[in-house]
């Protein structure tokens, strides 16, 4: 029995050298494996103590937690972070491309009030831009020594014809110089006017033969001008034009009668889906794009010049797994989501990422056997995981093996 006590005893003192290398060994591995980080800025992540290089507060060392590539969160922390899923599935999706675009005058819709004949601007009852007239409304009176002449020449047919009511002749002549009141802007109420008063004037008034924003006054008062003389230029912004840069490599995709959704910078509320109806035939040389355009409508808010943004639909797919742009965070390892493993549990996954729009982007690869995605608070679970880990959490995934 003694003898049997002794070899054990003896076996125990020959292991404990080794047993507390071992121990030692794997002290120092765990020192190793350490890692620091700064409470401020967890990207920074070294292998020994010392400052962050970006606030200079000293590193603190953080735990690695469990062999698992997982987070555990307690439901206050899920709720604070406002972490949420949605279970994976395919639908149809639609690319798009936003075009940067801006709002011009639709010159369509522009009026010239031109002077059918040469004289001198006597008033201008409209003499500043921006002001809004309507239809009939008067905006110059002009002196014309020629207008009257053409007066005179109308009262004098209209008496030979009341004098010899039974010649033709004097019909004729008298519509005729009618006629010629009309061609030099003349109103019917006008021309009834004269006819009743029987007196001339060589200062005529021009009325607006249209609604519109004053957007040039081209005459002073007492301004002599020439027959055809451009007197003011009147915008109707009822209706604008959409114009859209497009690049040449893009225009194969674009024809007349495709549908654009056009939103504002400013204005959300007025976002407007319209066609286009022009489609630029040559490439602007000083910014090598091409121009394509829409008509818009202003809704009493939109003015000419204001920024806008055009979604122009390029191709459909269909049966596609799509996420939200913010459940997929980008760097340059490649891109990956969060995905629930279990209950509060969480676990960064590799995907490779396709076509995108402005909210969504498809998953190619990555989400075989998944069934619930992280879509909001993933970049709070990357943060949290680096501070708890100490590491990237993609740090040994290989992109070339998916």
């Amino acid at each position: 029995m003694e003898r049997k006590r002794f070899i054990k005893s003896l076996a125990v003192l020959t292991l404990a050298p080794s047993l507390f290398i071992a121990a030692c060994k794997n002290e120092k591995k765990a020192a190793l494996s350490q890692k620091y980080t700064c409470p401020m800025h967890p990207q920074v992540i070294k292998d020994a103590p010392g400052s962050c290089p970006i606030c200079g507060m000293d590193l603190v060392p953080v735990s690695n937690g469990s062999d698992k590539n997982e987070l555990i969160l307690m439901d206050s922390q899920i709720q604070l972070a406002n972490i949420t899923t949605m279970q994976i599935a395919t639908s149809n999706f639609g690319t798009s491309k936003v075009l940067n675009a801006r709002l011009v005058t639709n010159p369509e819709l522009s009026e010239v009030i031109s002077s059918r004949y040469a004289g001198r601007i006597e008033r201008l009852f409209v003499k500043e831009t921006g002001r809004q007239v309507s239809k009939g409304q008067p905006l110059f009176q002009i002196y014309s020594e020629e207008l009257q002449t053409l007066q005179q020449d109308y009262l004098l047919q209209v008496k030979q014809a009341a004098a010899f009511p039974n010649e033709k002749i004097y019909v004729t002549l008298r519509e005729a110089a009618k006629n010629k009141l009309r061609l030099f802007g003349y109103s019917n109420a006008q021309i009834e006017s004269l006819a009743r008063g029987n007196k001339t004037s060589p200062v005529v008034t021009v009325n607006a033969t249209a609604s519109g924003v004053v957007n040039e006054v081209s005459v002073s008062e007492g301004q002599y001008v020439s027959e055809g003389s451009p007197i003011i230029r009147l915008e109707n912004f009822s209706q604008l034009w959409v114009e859209a840069d497009v690049y040449p490599g893009e225009a194969s995709s674009i024809k007349a009668g495709t549908p654009i959704k056009v939103s504002v910078n400013g204005f959300p509320e007025l976002e407007q889906t319209v066609k286009i109806n022009f489609i630029s035939p040559q490439i602007d040389p000083s910014s090598q794009i091409l121009k394509v355009r829409a008509p818009i409508q202003s809704q009493g808010k939109l003015q000419s010049g204001m920024q806008a943004t055009v979604l122009l639909n390029t191709a459909k797919i269909n049966n596609a797994v799509a996420l939200p742009l913010n459940a997929v965070i980008r760097d340059g390892k490649g891109a990956h989501v969060w995905i629930k493993t279990g209950k509060n549990t969480f676990a960064p996954k590799m995907v490779i990422t396709g076509q995108e729009d402005e909210n969504q982007i498809i998953i190619t690869s990555g989400l075989e056997n998944v069934k619930e995605v992280v879509v909001s608070g993933a970049y709070l679970l990357s943060s949290e995981f680096i501070l708890k880990k100490g590491s990237d959490p993609m740090a040994g995934h290989d992109m070339s093996q998916m």
